[in-house]
């Protein structure tokens, strides 16, 4: 192997032998440096060391970017030394690492390993809520109802836009102000000053909001990219829960007295769909997400059942009887559905529409985006207003079926399964699955006794009132 010491001159004269892919020069001044030509003409300078009896064999770089010697030089405008080390020093250092037995190789994937985790932290540390909250969303998209998700996300819009319906543009969320903050600086403090803000505007909305924030907090803490990002006791300082307002338990319930009056008023309704699902709901007392999702082939006419979703039980849902009446209602609309429109345009000879067919929705809506009932809130205050009745919600009507159901004895386990409760005792969590035949036997009890004080006289199929 012979050796040269280097210079400018000799490295720019260098060029890899004839027959050749490569050729390596020494340099005699510093032992394990060596220049690499390649067939192609391309350098590079490389170092050559033992490791653990092995030949070891390291590139450095190119001479075009890597001096032979170190350059000092003087920034002008500063007055600062500039050092550039030179493939000599570096090649030293890389020859004092193999006599140690340190692979320089193995050192530097952890230098880089080090400086990619310091980037990574520093990109968590910066990393801001509205990022996450989207993370957050997508992450619980599939297990939330659309409702519940579009909740989400009107909580936190920065508001400004046009609104989809009416005229004018949305409201900020209550959450917009929090979302432009970085995780780190989710503190105590700047929640507690929020949610004093917000309490002002509009306190319903900021209890809600709370627990959202809550929610999604708990969710970043569980997540290695965001965890312990937000500061120890960010929600639960007692600044910022005495801050939340306490949410009042709401009472709206239809009592038995009002029954008549407001299946008058429901029943009055033009949408005849809108008009069964809030009598439906009543008379089940199911969610309105439950009973909105209600397809055709949920339905059991001939065993009297109905299979809707359920919070709890997410994957199976669970088994409701069909009640007389309400199958009875149910059977109106699959009349309807079941009809083309005669607006229509038909096909000739056939008589048929090759554009149309039947909604898979029980309580369908062929203005709404995805086929079923959107909105009877408002149809369902009107009617109430109408006839000088408190305002009830949807959900005030669940509430109606449970405790209406109080009037007929009915034990609160039938009523928690129909519902879809969660079980609260053991006996109920663990052995006591009522059948539907049960179900149905004080179910039936409920509904004649509602149609009683409603003043509605139906005949079942036996010709027997249901009163």
């Amino acid at each position: 192997m012979n050796k040269e010491n280097f210079t400018p001159e000799r490295i720019s004269g260098y060029r890899c032998e004839s027959g050749r892919q490569q050729t390596i020069y020494w340099d005699k001044k510093q032992q394990g440096l060596g220049l690499r030509v390649t067939a192609s003409g391309s350098k590079a300078f490389v170092c050559e060391g033992r490791l653990f009896g092995k030949t070891v064999r390291i590139t450095i770089g190119s001479p075009d970017i890597w001096p032979l010697e170190r350059v000092v030089t003087v920034d002008h405008s500063t007055g600062d030394k500039i050092e550039r080390v030179g493939a000599r020093q570096e090649a030293a250092r890389l020859k004092a690492l193999f006599d140690r037995d340190i692979d320089p190789r193995e050192q530097k994937a952890e230098q880089r390993a080090a400086h990619e985790a310091r980037q990574l932290e520093s990109r968590r540390k910066d990393a801001a809520v509205e990022d996450a909250w989207h993370k957050y969303l997508a992450a619980h998209r599939s297990k939330w109802s659309e409702r519940h998700y579009e909740d989400h996300q009107r909580a936190a819009q920065a508001g400004g836009e046009k609104k989809r319906r009416g005229a004018g543009l949305t409201v900020a969320g209550p959450l917009a102000p929090l979302m432009q903050l970085r995780l780190s600086d989710l503190n105590a403090a700047h929640i507690a000053s929020w949610m004093n803000a917000e309490v002002q505007l509009r306190p319903t909305n900021a209890e809600q909001a709370y627990r959202k924030l809550r929610a999604f907090i708990r969710w970043c803490d569980e997540q290695q990219e965001f965890s312990k990002l937000v500061p120890e006791g960010a929600y639960s300082a007692r600044a910022v829960r005495d801050a939340v307002p306490r949410p009042k338990a709401k009472g709206d319930c239809l009592q038995r007295e009002q029954l008549a009056t407001w299946f008058e008023a429901v029943g009055r309704i033009n949408n005849q769909v809108i008009s069964i699902y809030l009598q439906a709901l009543l008379l089940t007392g199911a969610r309105r997400e439950e009973l909105a999702g209600l397809r055709w082939n949920d339905v059991d006419f001939r065993w009297l059942s109905l299979h809707v979703s359920d919070k709890i039980e997410k994957e199976t849902g669970r088994y409701i009887p069909l009640t007389p009446y309400l199958a009875h209602l149910l059977l109106k609309l699959k009349q309807a559905n079941d009809t083309a429109p005669p607006a229509r345009a038909i096909a000739p000879h056939t008589g048929e529409d090759p554009a149309w067919k039947p909604s898979e929705w029980v309580f369908s809506s062929p203005r709404s985006a995805d086929g079923k009932i959107a909105e009877p809130r408002i149809a369902h205050k009107k009617a109430q207003k109408s006839a000088g009745l408190p305002n009830i919600s949807l959900h005030g009507l669940r509430r109606s079926f449970s405790t209406l159901s109080e009037w007929v004895e009915c034990p609160v386990g039938v009523v928690a399964q129909i519902q879809g409760h969660k079980p609260s005792a053991l006996a109920e969590k663990h052995y006591r699955r009522r059948s539907i035949d049960l179900l149905r036997l004080w179910h039936n009890r409920i509904e004649a006794w509602m149609l009683v004080e409603a003043g509605i006289e139906f005949v079942t199929e036996d010709n027997n009132p249901t009163m």
